[in-house]
């Protein structure tokens, strides 16, 4: 499979693309947009050579196919052999175009190299008085009147990091109190993020494990509150698989658009460990008491779709067109008056902010609990044991 590198120049993702929207679980062709011109498609080749960053064969494998489909539309060539991995790994992408017209893969394949070509400009964070902050962790970018707080360790599947947690504290703080209407959390790369990284629990301080489920349950502790107290419409933009703390925190979020080939997994027992992110209330509450139990008691994995059905995901969109499709809906939400939205979702939140104060407080505490039990430290310690015999 190294041989996919080859198919274009490396690079990575950061801003969205643009098209038109369709309704939830119904997974829909996208609605066409004003095609780009062919001296606009023509500049996104040429910017292509330009580009540094290599987000992965998938990506790459998704240029080749809006090429190949918008300059001879739909795939009409033999399927390679088994064992051609490269050749049939290109005509696979090619032929989940299907019947998608020339004139709006021209406009995809334009709109994905420019929000590649965006990935390389300066990452800077939520602007409050002029002055732009760097994270190490994340990719913070406001424009249009959208806050977009990407997860950015695509290496590591944007596992969180006690370095993260803290960030992400400090950008929802500066994008609460910017003159964006909304904020939008995504992940760079092919997950949204895979969860809490386990390396956090081997960097153990002098006072020992005490001390770290202390001062971890403190900072998850600060983190959830940071959600139950965003003053403005937060929306979550899952571009690929969600674990964990992740997912729990869904509910917290305003709306949740998921590409179809994300998935929702929240493998607490078999880590020892309970619930955060207030999901012991909130997800009885959305879903139901056993749709919820089979989730966070017994470790189901949900695809988008029935994330969808059970009222975790607002809707899903098919991942060739998830981005352009749902970025003309954010951008449609900004033009909304800023106050009235804020002013409307704190009405909303306002009526039960005591209670998921209450929730958070117990879930952490019962976290630090697990934490120091032999059966987390265990099942932690089962994990790195599988991992070094990979």
């Amino acid at each position: 499979m190294a041989a996919l590198i080859k198919l274009v120049s490396p690079w990575r993702f950061h801003r969205f693309t643009r098209a038109a929207l369709i309704p939830c679980v119904q997974l829909h062709s996208t609605a066409s947009v004003m095609a780009a011109s062919v001296e606009d498609f023509n500049r996104a080749k040429e910017k292509l050579g330009t580009l540094k960053e290599d987000p992965g064969n998938q990506v790459k494998l998704k240029i080749y196919a809006l090429f190949k489909q918008a300059t001879q539309g739909p795939c009409n060539t033999p399927k390679p052999g088994m064992l051609d991995f490269v050749n049939k790994a290109k005509w696979d992408a090619w032929k989940s175009l299907g019947s998608v017209s020339q004139e709006e893969a021209r406009q995809q394949y334009v709109d994905l190299i420019e929000s590649l070509v965006g990935s390389e400009a300066p990452a800077v964070a939520a602007q409050t008085t002029g002055s732009s902050k760097a994270f190490q962790t994340l990719l913070v970018t406001t424009e249009d009147n959208i806050t977009t707080i990407r997860l950015n360790r695509p290496g590591k599947k944007n596992a969180i990091t006690a370095e993260m947690y803290n960030e992400l504290i400090e950008a929802l703080d500066l994008a609460g109190k910017d003159d964006s209407v909304i904020t939008v959390m995504t992940g760079n790369g092919d997950y949204y993020c895979s969860g809490n990284d386990l390396n956090n629990f081997t960097k153990i301080p002098e006072g020992g494990v005490e001390d770290l489920a202390k001062q971890s349950g403190e900072l998850l502790k600060r983190y959830v509150k940071a959600y139950i107290d965003f003053p403005k419409p937060l929306i979550g933009v899952i571009n690929g698989p969600a674990v964990g703390v992740s997912v729990t925190l869904l509910g917290l979020f305003d709306v949740v658009y998921a590409t179809d080939r994300a998935t929702f997994h929240t493998p607490f027992s078999q880590l020892g460990q309970s619930p955060e992110g207030c999901s012991s209330y909130l997800f009885p509450k959305i879903m139901g008491t056993a749709k919820a139990s089979e989730m966070l008691l017994f470790n189901k994995k949900l695809t988008a779709t029935q994330a969808c059905e059970v009222g975790l995901v607002t809707e899903v969109f098919p991942e060739s067109s998830f981005q352009s499709e749902v970025w003309t809906r954010l951008k449609a939400y900004a033009k909304l008056p800023k106050n009235s939205l804020a002013l409307s979702k704190q009405l909303i939140r306002g009526v039960e902010k005591d209670k998921l104060y209450a929730v958070n407080d117990a879930e952490v505490e019962r976290l630090v609990e697990r934490w120091l039990s032999d059966e987390c430290m265990q099942a932690i310690m089962a994990f790195f044991q599988a991992k070094s015999k990979l």
